[in-house]
């Protein structure tokens, strides 16, 4: 009798304790599971996709953090790169929310295919030229890119920065003949950080965000390319109400003073 008692004496505690921890026998889930599994009402994670120029790539991360703390539950995903590579991808099918161009060219290659209305132009961005630290071969103008013996890196001339290059060279009559031609203003900088070439002509926000990786040299016929940088929700955003919410917050005085920062200049 005494041992069947002592069972009982360590099942029972058990027993109660366990059907707290089950709703009290009521068929309710406990208050600790319903809280850190159901799903909220209206909740659920959200995404916005931003297809961006190459070149907004350090402004529009912390942009993308802002907004990110600013709507909790939602993620800002970007995909960077050559504008009118971005573009074509556009107008192929790829789903995004926002375009944001180097250039209304290759802006214009998606609102041509209804697929963007009302660009804006939020900033404007010119060239240097983009040398190694200890500037090897001595450049000092835009004339010093036209000896053989300077390895030059240009963007390809389908992207806005190459575009901008050819425009600018064009000004001052001089012909280049580069080493390379890279796809986006990033690549091309690269070279002259790995020390592959010795100079090139990128954005000024890029030797900016080089953090003195190189040099940039100001050149006037520059101020004969500056580039337009327009801004678009997409006709087809699969998340309208957020694409927006960013654009607006690109345009807002806070967008603002994160771009001209980085070296962009108001439109």
């Amino acid at each position: 009798m005494f041992r069947r008692l002592s069972r009982w004496a360590i099942v029972l505690p058990v027993a109660l304790a366990l059907a707290g921890l089950c709703g009290c026998g009521s068929g309710e889930p406990a208050a600790t599971s319903a809280s850190s599994s159901a799903p909220v009402a209206g909740g659920g994670a959200k995404e916005v996709t931003v297809f961006a120029a190459a070149s907004l790539t350090g402004t529009f991360t912390e942009l993308g953090k802002t907004f990110e703390a600013a709507h909790p539950g939602t993620t800002v995903r970007f995909n960077f790169g050559s504008s009118a590579t971005l573009a074509q991808q556009i107008v192929q099918g790829a789903p995004a929310d926002v375009f944001a161009a180097a250039s209304p060219a290759t802006m214009k290659t998606v609102t041509d295919a209804s697929l963007a209305a009302s660009p804006v132009t939020f900033v404007r961005n010119k060239l240097q030229i983009a040398v190694p630290k200890d500037n090897p071969a001595k450049v000092d103008e835009l004339k010093d890119l036209t000896d053989a013996k300077v390895k030059v890196a240009l963007c390809a001339e389908q992207v806005p920065c190459g575009a901008a290059a050819v425009k600018a060279l064009d000004a001052a009559g001089l012909k280049v003949t580069p080493v390379t031609l890279e796809q986006d203003v990033k690549a091309t900088l690269t070279k002259v950080e790995l020390g592959e070439v010795d100079a090139a002509l990128v954005y000024r926000t890029d030797v900016i965000a080089s953090a003195g990786k190189v040099t940039g040299i100001e050149f006037p016929e520059a101020d004969q390319a500056i580039n337009d940088y327009p801004i678009a929700t997409l006709a087809k955003a699969p998340a309208g109400d957020l694409a927006g919410q960013f654009v607006d917050l690109v345009l807002s005085q806070q967008g603002k003073d994160v771009l001209t920062k980085a070296g962009f200049e108001a439109p």
